[in-house]
């Protein structure tokens, strides 16, 4: 399966996932007026180039030459050896497949190859995904509430060692 890293040309393509995967991922979980604010907020072409020129990379994952899902990853800033997953979406058609697994596995490789040891991200506790990143390899390493504008984040800070 085919990971490429993504561009700021390829930025209308993750705004399209994003779409395309946030809707099934939280409906039911999060109110539909936090997830168009969180779309805007964090998926407008805008938001999505600064995250590039901060240094998160983006990768993209296809099937048959289709864009399948993405993810986001970077160094963190205190712990060198921590690397941060920021997103990993899939669409619904590809869950079960092992494209999520193929994401993460790309990122392990990733980060050790620049020294990292472990692999950290959020999952908003009422998410199925926990149940993905737990078979994973992942653990729970802290419960967080974190303001977020006018919401609140209710998630699992969650850790693998690579």
């Amino acid at each position: 399966m085919p990971i490429r890293k993504a561009t700021d040309r390829d930025i209308p393509l993750i705004m399209e996932l994003a779409q395309k995967t946030w809707w099934s991922t939280y409906t039911n979980v999060i109110p539909d007026e936090q997830i168009n604010f969180m779309l805007e907020d964090m998926y407008s072409e805008e938001s999505l180039k600064k995250q590039m020129e901060s240094g998160i990379e983006f990768i993209i994952t296809e099937r048959e030459n289709i864009p399948t899902g993405f993810a986001a990853f970077s160094q963190n800033d205190t712990d060198k050896q921590v690397f941060k997953i920021h997103k990993l979406y899939v669409l619904p058609s590809e869950q079960g497949r092992g494209t999520g697994k193929e994401l993460i596995n790309y990122i392990s490789a990733s980060a050790k190859k620049l020294g990292g040891n472990t692999l950290e991200l959020n999952v908003n506790r009422g998410n199925n995904a926990q149940n993905f990143y737990l078979k994973s390899g992942f653990s729970i390493f802290q419960t967080v509430d974190i303001p977020y504008h006018q919401f609140v984040l209710n998630d699992y800070v969650m850790r693998k060692t690579i």
